[in-house]
C-alpha cells in the first residue's frame, strides 16, 4: 500500500513541474507524455478543434509562462524594494487574467477548467487565438500577429497599442522563431 501511496504522489508531482527541456517540442511531449495527462494528445486536440498549429500553440505557452504551471508576473516594488502588487491577474501556463479566463470558461463550458493544467491551458490559447483569428481576421498559422493580440488583447490590437510596447514586439518576435523551430522538430516525431 506504501508503494502505490508513493507511485501516485510521484505522478502527480511529475504534473506540477516544468519540462526539463523546453526549447524542445519532441523532448517536452515524450517528458509529458504519460497515460494521464499526455501534452501532445491535448495539444492535437486543441489544434484539431480550433485549426491553430501545435507548434504556435507551445510557442505561445513557452513566451508566456516557460511551462510553468505557476508562473505569475513579478510583483512591483514599494519605495524601489518592498514587494508590492503584481501588475495583472495573469497566471499559469496560459499568463491567462482573470477576467478572460473567466469569459473562456463560459463560452466553452469548461466549467472546471485551471490555468495550472496544461490541457485546459492550451485549450485556451487555442480558443483565443482563435477568436483573434475571428475578430481581427489574424491567419491561424501567423505566430507573430497572433502573440501580438494575445500580449495586447483583440482590441489593443485592433488599435495598435503593440506600437508603443517593444516588449510585446520583441516578444512575438521570439514567439513566432520559437514556433518555427518547434515546427522542425516536431516534424521529427509526430
Amino acid at each position: 500500500m506504501r508503494c502505490v501511496f508513493i507511485v501516485v504522489l510521484l505522478m502527480l508531482a511529475g504534473c506540477a513541474t516544468a519540462p526539463s527541456r523546453v526549447q524542445n517540442a519532441c523532448a517536452i511531449f515524450s517528458e509529458k507524455g504519460g497515460l494521464f495527462g499526455s501534452w501532445k494528445r491535448a495539444a492535437v486536440k486543441a489544434e484539431r478543434e480550433y485549426g491553430v498549429p501545435v507548434p504556435i500553440l507551445m510557442a505561445t505557452i513557452y513566451a508566456e509562462s516557460g511551462f510553468r504551471p505557476y508562473a505569475r508576473p513579478p510583483r512591483t516594488k514599494l519605495l524601489g524594494f518592498i514587494p508590492w502588487k503584481r501588475p495583472s491577474s495573469a497566471y499559469g501556463f496560459a499568463q491567462a487574467i482573470d477576467g478572460t479566463w473567466e469569459s473562456y470558461k463560459r463560452s466553452t463550458g469548461r466549467w472546471t477548467a485551471s490555468r495550472t493544467n496544461f490541457s485546459d491551458s492550451v485549450h485556451f490559447v487555442a480558443w483565443y487565438h482563435r477568436l483573434s483569428h475571428q475578430k481581427n481576421g489574424i491567419a491561424l498559422n501567423d505566430p507573430y500577429r497572433l502573440y501580438l493580440a494575445y500580449h495586447s488583447g483583440q482590441e489593443g490590437y485592433d488599435r495598435g497599442a503593440y506600437r508603443a510596447r517593444p516588449e510585446a514586439m520583441s516578444g512575438a518576435r521570439r514567439t513566432a522563431q520559437q514556433a518555427q523551430r518547434y515546427a522542425a522538430q516536431l516534424r521529427q516525431c509526430m
